[in-house]
This record gives C-alpha cells, sequence and structure tokens, in this order.
C-alpha cells in the first residue's frame, strides 16, 4: 500500500500546524522555537496574533520575516490567525475605531401588559430604548393566552401611531392585552465580543479583510501558496448571549440583526413578518415555531455567505485557504450566542472542516452527559465524545471543497496536568473519529511558566515530555496520512438536528450517536441540505464519495417542507430509514400535507432509542460484528485505492477488551505499529466471506489493521506474529532510584533503594517534584526467540534503556518493550519515567483533572518464550 510505504520511509505529508503564540520575542528566542518545532517531526506553525503588542504593524512585520526565514531553512509552512483579539471579528480594532455602524445589531424586545377595553389610551414606551442609538422597529399588541404566550391572530400593528413623547396611541378591545414594542439595538449581546463587526453585513466582514488580511498579503503577497498556506479564524459567533444555551424561543436574549432584516425575513417566511416579530421571543402556537425556524434559517444562511463565504472567497482569490472553527460547544453549533447557527453552513467557506477540544472537554469516562468543570453549565461529555469529531469529519466527507480534510485543535487549556498520555488519547479520539489535520495547542515563547492556557511543549527546554512530545507528533502525522487521500466506509448516516431545535421538540443528534457508537455501527452525520444531494443506490444511500445502508433521524416535531420531501423521496425509493420515537408531524413552516405520510412507505420505521440497535441488527446494517460486546472499542475503516485501514481503540480508562471482530474482507491483513513505524503478520482466520481477527487491547490501547489488495503487499520488512506462549516472571528489587528535576542540569540526585515499587507521594521526595524518575537495577536478560519487559502502573511515559542500548520510549499503553535485540545475560537496566509540570505549578487548570501518581506503581514483568 502506498501510504504504508511513504510512512515507513518517512515521506509522509505534514498534519500538524500547531499554535505559536506570538509576544513580541527576540529574534533568537523565534528562531529556536521553529527549530524545535521542526526537531518535533511538525511542518507548519500556526501563529498566534492576539499576545502581540504590534499586531499588524512593524514590530509584528519584523517578527513574521524572522519566522518566514526560519521556515524556509526546513521547508516548513505557515498559517496565521487572523485577528489581533480573540475570538475572531476584532477586526484589528478598526470596527470600534472607524466603523462603529457595522458593529454587531440586535433586537430585543420590551413586554407590557394591559386589560381592556379602553378607547384613546396611550401606551408609555419611551423606556424600550435604552441608548440614543437604540430604534423601534414594530410595536403591536396581542392578546395574552397566558403569562408566556399569545395569540398572533389578534395582532394590531399600532408602530405608525407613535408620537415624539414616545408613547403610542390605541384602542385597546376586550381582554388581557400585550404590548410588544421591538427595538434594533447595540446592546445587550456578549460582553467579550462589543465592539466587534457584525458577521451578517458583507461590509463589516470586509473591514476585517482591509485590516488583517489584505495588508499581511501587501507584506508577503509573493508567499502566498508557498510558505504562507492560509489564514485561521477562532470561535467567529454571533455573541448575542454569551455561552451555549441560546436555542431560539428557549432562552432570553437579544437577537442577531441588520437593516434591512424584515424584508429579508418575510421574503423566506412567506408574508409580511412585521406584525409577529415578537413570536421570536414569546410563544404563540405554531406561527411562532414557524418565524423563529424562517428566522433562524436565514440568519445561519447570511452567517455563511456574508462572513465565512466571503472570506473564502477573498483567500482564494489570493492563493491561499481559509481554516479555524467556530464554537460547537455543548450544542452550541446550532444555535445563536456562542454558535453560529447551524456547523454545516457555519464552515461553507472554509477549505478544511474545523472543530477543536480545549479546557476538559474531552476526558476519558467523562461521557455520560454534563460533569462538572470550569464552565458555569459544565461540560456534556455526551455530546463531545459521541458527535464532536464526528460533526467535523463528516462535514470532511461531505463537502467538495474540504476535500476530506478536518483539522481539530486539541490539547489546550488542560493545565499542566495533562501530559503526554492523555495528549495521545486525545489524538487517538480524533483519528478513529476520522480526524486527519491537528492543531496543537501551544507553543509558548514567553518565560516559564507562561499561565495563559497550559500546557506549553518545550516551555524553553523545561517541559520534562518534550521528547515525547516529538514521538506522539511523529505517529500523528503517520496516522493521519493513512486517513487521507481515500474513502470512509460507513454504513449508517443520521440526520443533523439543527433545523428540528428551530423547529419544536427535538432530540440531540448525539443520542442515536452514543447508540450507534457503543456497538461499534460507524456513521456519519447529514445535513438537511445534503440530502437534496443523496443518490438512490441499490445498497442505501450515495452522498459524495459515501454510501450509507441506513437514514437515522433523531425525533424532530418538525423539519422544513422540502426536506420531508427529499426524505419521502428516498422513502419510496427503498431507503431504510428509521425515525426515533415518532415522525414529524408538521413541516418547519406550517401544517403538514395529507400527502407527506411516511407510514404509507415500507422503508420507514418508528424506533425507540433502546430499540434502534436491536432494529439495526435485523437489518444487518453492522459492517463488523463482535464475539464479545466492548461498548469502548472505537473502530474507523478507511478505504485507500489499494487497500483497507481499520483503526481500532480502547477508549475506555480501565477496562481491556478481548474480543474477536469479524470484517467482511478476505485478503491477508497485517498489523501496523504506527507508533514504533513497522509492519507484522497477525493472526487471522478466513470465515466465509470474511476474516476473524482476535483484539485484545489495554485501556488506551490500539491497534492498526491494514488489509491490502493483491499485488499490494510490497513492505520492506513484515515482522512475525507475536507469540503468547512466554513464561513470565516478576522483576524483584532492589530497585535503585534517583531523581532528575526539569530545571537541573542531567544531574540525577537523591538516591532511594527500595525493594517495592511505590508512587511519587510514598517516598522521601519534595511533593513539587517534576522531572524524570529513574529506576536502576539488574535483570538477568534470556537468550531466547521473545523477550519482552512490561511496565504495570506506569502514569505518564517511560523509556528503557539494557546495557549502553536505548530499546524505546512508551507513551500510553501497552507499556511493552521488546528486549530479543537487548544485550543478554546479567544487564543494567535502566526506566525513565517522566511526570508533566502539574506537582511544580498545580495551576488553576489542573485542578479539573485528578493529579494521578508518578512513578512507576504497578509490577514489572518479564516475558519470554
Amino acid at each position: 500500500m502506498k501510504k504504508i510505504i511513504s510512512n515507513l520511509n518517512y515521506q509522509h505529508d505534514n498534519h500538524i500546524l500547531p499554535f505559536l503564540w506570538m509576544k513580541g520575542e527576540d529574534e533568537a528566542t523565534i528562531r529556536a522555537y521553529i527549530k524545535k518545532i521542526h526537531e518535533s517531526g511538525i511542518g507548519a506553525v500556526c501563529l498566534e496574533a492576539r499576545p502581540h503588542p504590534e499586531f499588524v504593524r512593524e514590530g509584528w512585520w519584523e517578527n513574521l520575516r524572522v519566522v518566514i526565514d526560519e521556515l524556509k531553512k526546513y521547508e516548513m509552512k505557515m498559517w496565521i490567525l487572523d485577528d489581533a483579539h480573540f475570538p475572531t471579528g476584532y477586526a484589528n480594532g478598526e470596527i470600534e475605531r472607524k466603523y462603529p455602524h457595522l458593529r454587531k445589531r440586535y433586537i430585543k424586545l420590551h413586554q407590557l401588559d394591559f386589560v381592556g377595553p379602553m378607547n384613546h389610551v396611550r401606551g408609555l414606551i419611551k423606556y424600550a430604548i435604552s441608548s440614543p442609538e437604540d430604534e423601534i422597529v414594530s410595536v403591536v399588541l396581542m392578546k395574552r393566552v397566558s403569562y408566556d404566550e399569545v395569540d398572533p391572530s389578534t395582532a394590531i400593528n399600532i408602530t405608525e401611531d407613535i408620537n415624539h413623547e414616545m408613547t403610542v396611541s390605541f384602542d385597546l378591545p376586550e381582554g388581557q392585552w400585550r404590548l410588544m414594542t421591538v427595538v434594533a439595538t447595540y446592546e445587550g449581546g456578549e460582553t467579550h465580543t462589543e465592539n466587534y463587526l457584525n458577521p451578517i453585513d458583507p461590509k463589516a466582514t470586509d473591514v476585517l479583510l482591509e485590516a488583517v488580511y489584505e495588508p499581511h498579503y501587501e507584506q508577503f503577497g509573493e508567499l502566498f501558496g508557498d510558505t504562507i498556506l492560509g489564514f485561521f479564524s477562532d470561535e467567529p459567533r454571533f455573541g448575542n448571549m454569551h455561552g451555549p444555551m441560546g436555542s431560539i424561543g428557549r432562552w432570553d436574549m437579544v437577537l442577531p440583526w441588520r437593516s434591512d432584516m424584515i424584508k429579508l425575513l418575510s421574503a423566506r417566511f412567506g408574508s409580511d413578518t412585521s406584525d409577529i416579530l415578537g413570536l421570536l421571543f414569546i410563544d404563540g402556537g405554531n406561527k411562532a415555531h414557524e418565524l423563529r425556524y424562517a428566522y433562524m434559517d436565514l440568519i445561519s444562511d447570511l452567517y455563511a455567505e456574508n462572513f465565512s463565504n466571503r472570506i473564502g472567497l477573498w483567500c482564494e482569490a489570493h492563493n491561499v485557504e481559509y481554516i479555524g472553527h467556530v464554537i460547537e460547544d455543548n450544542n452550541a453549533h446550532g444555535r445563536l450566542g456562542y454558535g453560529a447557527g447551524h456547523f454545516f453552513r457555519s464552515m461553507r467557506g472554509q477549505h478544511m472542516a474545523g472543530i477543536d477540544v480545549v479546557l476538559h472537554q474531552l476526558l476519558p469516562g467523562m461521557d455520560q452527559g454534563y460533569f462538572k468543570s470550569m464552565t458555569r453549565t459544565g461540560w456534556d461529555g455526551e455530546f463531545f465524545h459521541y458527535a464532536l469529531a464526528k460533526l467535523g469529519s463528516s462535514l470532511a466527507h461531505m463537502d467538495k471543497k474540504k476535500a476530506g480534510r478536518v483539522m481539530c485543535e486539541v490539547f489546550g487549556a488542560y493545565g499542566w496536568a495533562e501530559g503526554t498520555k492523555l495528549m495521545k488519547w486525545i489524538t487517538d479520539h480524533m483519528l478513529v473519529r476520522g480526524v486527519n489535520y491537528f492543531t496543537p495547542h501551544a507553543f509558548s515563547m514567553a518565560p516559564y511558566p507562561d499561565k495563559d492556557c497550559p500546557p506549553h511543549f518545550y516551555a524553553h527546554g523545561l517541559n520534562p515530555q518534550f521528547e515525547e512530545f516529538g514521538l506522539l507528533m511523529g505517529y500523528m502525522n503517520r496516522m493521519a496520512n493513512l486517513i487521507s487521500g481515500g474513502r470512509h466506509q460507513a454504513p449508517a448516516a443520521i440526520l443533523y438536528h439543527g433545523e428540528a431545535e428551530w423547529s419544536g421538540e427535538y432530540m440531540l443528534m448525539q443520542k442515536p450517536a452514543a447508540e450507534l457508537t457503543r456497538h461499534q455501527i460507524d456513521f456519519d452525520f447529514i445535513a438537511c441540505e445534503m440530502l437534496e444531494e443523496c443518490a438512490i443506490r441499490e445498497q442505501g444511500i450515495r452522498l459524495q464519495d459515501e454510501t450509507f445502508k441506513v437514514l437515522i433521524v433523531p425525533y424532530s416535531e418538525a423539519l422544513p417542507k422540502r426536506h420531508i420531501a427529499e426524505l419521502l423521496r428516498l422513502a419510496k425509493g427503498g431507503v431504510l430509514i428509521y425515525f426515533i420515537d415518532g415522525y414529524p408531524k408538521r413541516y418547519s413552516e406550517g401544517m403538514m400535507d395529507e400527502a407527506a405520510r411516511f407510514e404509507l412507505t415500507a422503508s420507514c420505521q418508528i424506533v425507540t432509542l433502546d430499540n434502534l440497535v436491536p432494529e439495526l441488527g435485523l437489518q444487518k446494517i453492522s459492517e463488523i460484528s463482535l464475539s464479545d460486546s466492548a461498548p469502548y472499542l472505537r473502530y474507523y475503516h478507511y478505504e485507500q485505492e489499494d487497500g483497507d485501514i481499520f483503526m481500532f481503540f480502547n477508549e475506555h480508562h480501565r477496562w481491556p477488551v478481548d474480543t474477536i471482530i469479524s470484517i467482511p474482507l478476505v485478503d491477508q491483513p497485517y498489523a501496523y505499529d504506527a507508533m514504533g513505524n513497522k509492519v507484522s503478520d497477525i493472526k487471522y482466520e478466513v470465515v466465509g466471506e470474511g476474516i476473524q481477527l482476535p483484539v485484545a487491547l489495554e485501556p488506551f490501547e490500539t491497534m492498526t489493521v491494514i488489509i491490502p489488495r493483491k499485488g499490494h503487499q510490497d513492505y520492506v520488512q513484515v515482522l512475525p506474529v507475536p507469540t503468547d506462549n512466554y513464561e513470565t516472571v516478576l522483576v524483584s528489587g532492589p530497585f535503585d532510584v534517583t531523581f532528575l528535576s526539569y530545571d537541573k542540569d542531567e544531574t540525577y540526585t537523591k538516591t532511594i533503594v527500595t525493594d517495592t515499587l511505590k508512587p511519587l507521594c510514598q517516598m522521601a521526595v519534595d511533593s513539587s517534584f517534576s522531572g524524570i524518575i529513574r529506576y536502576v537495577f539488574d535483570l538477568d536478560v534470556p537468550d531466547s526467540g521473545l523477550v519482552e519487559l512490561v511496565l504495570k502502573g506506569v502514569p505518564e511515559s517511560a523509556k528503557i534503556t539494557v546495557g549502553d542500548v536505548e530499546i524505546g520510549t512508551a507513551i500510553s499503553a501497552p507499556y511493552k518493550f521488546n528486549l530479543s535485540k537487548a544485550p543478554k545475560g546479567m544487564q543494567k537496566i535502566i526506566i525513565e519515567a517522566t511526570t508533566t509540570l502539574a506537582n511544580n505549578n498545580l495551576d488553576w487548570l489542573s485542578q479539573f483533572m485528578v493529579l494521578e501518581d508518578q512513578g512507576i506503581v504497578g509490577p514489572i514483568e518479564l516475558r519470554y518464550s
């Protein structure tokens, strides 16, 4: 297989672009850091601009010239974060300084209740206005149904009856009435993004292009498309409220606006909306649902066209690409506030799909709903485990512009307690869901310890795990290379729930996603508009390069009319569609036609969430099968032109996996070790029209199986199948234990002699110790076939040396070291176990993770055959 050969020859493409924080450092420091990034096996950087004191001024240009000169030495590439402040949208302050009319605009609702009948009365509405820049959009009376609901059929528009005293005259009919004043305002949004550009106004986006993008082109245009690959937007958003809860109709918030919105909204809605704008804020039966759907449909399209796509087109015209990510956190991806309205639309102009994981959002075992963390609302572990990465990879598979590429910003702001073991777990979590580009967060050139969002990978040479970080980067690049340039294979598609959330009651898409994931049924999310591109095939539906046997629709009280028509088209064509907990009851735009009845089509079926997987089993939807249940075993099938790749990952933090996996391919499989970069034979049996593989994985362990097409098994060297017939001897002490502090010069101090392995906290060592713990002991290494040293209870990484021969380093399970080529007989064994810098810092971010025991806290076994 070509991809394996390129990996074995270290000739793969670069898939890593870490943040390099630019704070105005001196030339020597910048050059030293670029060199260290290169030595880590990384081929690009993404310059983080926000800490720099002279962004888009001469000090910035001087620093960039140094960066570019150093990058050219190593044939490295560069991306540029596209604003002076976080998140993107500040436009380097130009909105605030020169174009305040282009900052984010909103509408708000002011409500007063009165009882009629009363004639010739006035309502005092001047208190709806809180700023000289506020403008009244409409004033409407509606009859009250309850405190939280009005009757839109009773609407009386009295906007023209406002007088100069800011009162409004009207006759009040019989009953309880609400006076609703809709006001356009610049106030009431997220404080953090005040004076940011309005992302639905093309003129505002042009200010960002003029303030940041064009000056870079003027300075370095000849390098665009060569050394400079493009720009990175970081978490642009509507920002009409703070946080991820901005679900329309469910949260009290101002709403994004622009001056021609009534005209645009009325065209989208199908009739004049001037009388019913208040229904965006208060319940009004189905009419409110219909208006909110039209509004969200419009606002997400406006964001896509006037922000994301506008920047993407500028980049294309200047021979670079546009990448980055919006905020997806806690389901914000389909909402306002932190969100940009609709994940798939928000990425329309970008050339890679993009997501991020920061601030402990993704932790082993934390997949059962919300858990406490540094945010007020906590983190939705179910979303981060079962939806986030698949959102990104699904978009990469479905959008030709993305060319199968999805980038994830990883590792950021977990605190110093995050070591390379957790980083590898996060990496594997992403890889096994199809993520193939990475932005590690971050290299900071500030003096250690920089308190800004640690960990920092190099820390001026003080991070004890920097060598292991380089090993992880090599692994990341090789695995990402394997799952790029080909085609993902999955049997199921799940409909994205964004439109359903805008329209009424709905089910989060991660609910069925979690069920499928725990039963090894792979899937992609597809957006409603993608249904129109689906072709009916004998195997199911074809969308771009993906073929799905079944389409799963999470419960949706309502869906858009044109998308229900597409679902009916697919159903009548024989496509198997499962609706969880019920069919849609109405269109997002109104009452459903009698003809739109899914129960009349044989291929549609209602299932409960609990019964989804058993029903899929009856239809033989699964691609692979297991002899034993393994709810935390993840898999990813990727097809290259000359063979297939299966990645398996035990995602659980404590439970091992021991099962037999059946795969419906009959060519000979091999095991590929991406960390060691070697291929070996693997045990398997041909059974019927497939093969069966025994798979035993320790917690955090991965297994990559490659199945080349016949004629493509051209490897430099294939290692034999490791034997499982061996003798096991428990290694006994004494162990000489010494310590190398992170800030010392290769001087190990304080020897402790112990007969038992114990954690650092039980040794007479300063509790703030961070660095390397060295264990030295004698061992009679047998001269036999397999000789293996197995370490149990290693919290982080471990490096083994036998005599004068360095055997290798492990940064995650399994901690197995092959000693077959080591010197035999009585030898001095050296184990160097690294720690994180958490003990030295006890930083604020590290409190959200347990601080594991350091050192080797479990037994050591010698295995030989």
